[in-house]
């Protein structure tokens, strides 16, 4: 537990976990002028390899809501992928949504749960299938995370909640709780026209959008589960207790590759408070060579052009997960896949803080990164190879 202060609480606290504060993208930005260099994109050739066509790219703004923006966007790819005109979802109802449930959940537990804006991939799927899903033009959450400030409602919201389990018990909570959120997230209608034809939330997921939520499933890797059975996902921000299924260490690799190289995306929660991620790089990798051992030019030279990586182990994955050194920090899309210039492949990601780095919103991750820092990641079923389906009885 030592280790705790070596990671950036505030990061972990807004991008994918959200905690009491919402995330500030700016001091991200500030947070990781170390590692940037200005002629990182002359000194990076990337060949698109594969790449599944996806929406165009949004900004969370303050809020912590990437979980929500990288699922939604992943269900945009698949109506595109099932041969449907994709419709830009609302991020912002499914996280209203998520608020509503976990502040529910927060009172049954007797306050024994995180709150805050986090959440997960699959708090997106579980969210559609109960709730439905809405285009962003019908509910736009009032901006939720720009002009409306997600610290001044999980202020107020966090009030009622503690309120509720403490002393004697409101049995007004939940219509004051959720009252509070529709005052500064916007009420829900209960129905809205799209296309000069009328729906429901529900209606227009099922007729629309037309997934089935049973199809998409929650992976991860963990050494101290059962391979091909399912496990809790222990990370705070699982609220509802969601179980994924967990795979051995390099079937996450496997599984991504089969799944783009089939035209599908994959969502992808991961660890960027590392020295080897690059927002304005738009690079991620993992070096060879600890930060704190590198000489100040090395430091300086971490993005001008490919450099070694570090071999990933089952045991290295492990315990940088349990000290600490992995966190569920952000949430984005995983789209396709490129090769550098030494025939180096780098999964292509989509990610939700604007196109304002050197690729336009989007980054080049190595596999090394990926294996080594995912969390959890979530597809369409049928991307999993049908061996490693087998074994997931899937």
């Amino acid at each position: 537990m030592t280790k705790i202060s070596m990671k950036p609480l505030w990061l972990a606290a807004g991008l994918l976990l959200g905690t009491n504060v919402g995330f500030a993208q700016d001091n991200l930005v500030n947070s990781l002028k170390d590692n940037q260099s200005e002629a990182s994109k002359n000194s990076f050739t990337f060949t698109e390899v594969m790449n599944a066509e996806a929406t165009s790219v949004k900004n969370q703004k303050s809020s912590g809501t990437c979980w929500s923006y990288s699922t939604n966007s992943f269900l945009e790819s698949e109506m595109i992928r099932m041969g449907k005109k994709p419709v830009d979802l609302a991020d912002l109802f499914s996280a209203r949504n998520v608020y509503v449930e976990k502040g529910i959940n927060y009172v049954r537990m007797h306050g024994a749960l995180t709150l805050g804006d986090g959440g997960a991939c699959h708090d997106v799927i579980n969210m559609f299938a109960k709730y439905g899903a809405m285009p962003q033009d019908v509910y736009t959450g009032n901006d939720y995370g720009g002009k409306t400030s997600s610290d001044k409602m999980n202020k107020l919201t966090e009030a009622i909640l503690k309120k509720a389990v403490q002393g004697d018990f409101d049995p007004n909570w939940k219509t004051k709780y959720i009252g509070t959120i529709d005052s500064c997230m916007g009420a829900v209608p209960e129905k809205f026209t799209y296309e000069g034809k009328e729906y429901t939330p529900k209606t227009f997921a099922k007729e629309v959008v037309g997934i089935n939520p049973a199809d998409y499933v929650e992976l991860s890797s963990f050494n101290t589960s059962p391979y091909y059975q399912k496990t809790v996902l222990m990370v705070p921000d699982n609220w509802s207790y969601d179980q994924v299924y967990n795979v051995q260490m390099d079937d996450i690799i496997k599984i991504i590759d089969n799944a783009l190289k089939g035209g599908f995306t994959v969502a992808w929660a991961t660890d960027v408070s590392e020295k080897g991620f690059s927002w304005k790089n738009g690079v991620a990798y993992v070096p060879q060579t600890d930060f704190e051992s590198m000489s100040a030019e090395e430091k300086k030279a971490m993005f001008n052009g490919p450099k070694p990586e570090k071999e990933i182990t089952v045991e290295l994955r492990q315990a940088a997960f349990d000290d600490y050194q992995t966190t569920d920090d952000h949430g984005m899309q995983i789209t396709g896949m490129a090769k550098d210039q030494n025939g180096k492949e780098y999964y292509i990601v989509k990610n939700s803080w604007g196109a304002t780095n050197d690729y336009k919103g989007y980054l080049y991750v190595t596999k090394n990164f990926v294996k080594y820092k995912t969390t959890a990641f979530l597809l369409h079923k049928k991307g999993i190879p049908s061996d490693i389906r087998k074994k997931l009885d899937l």
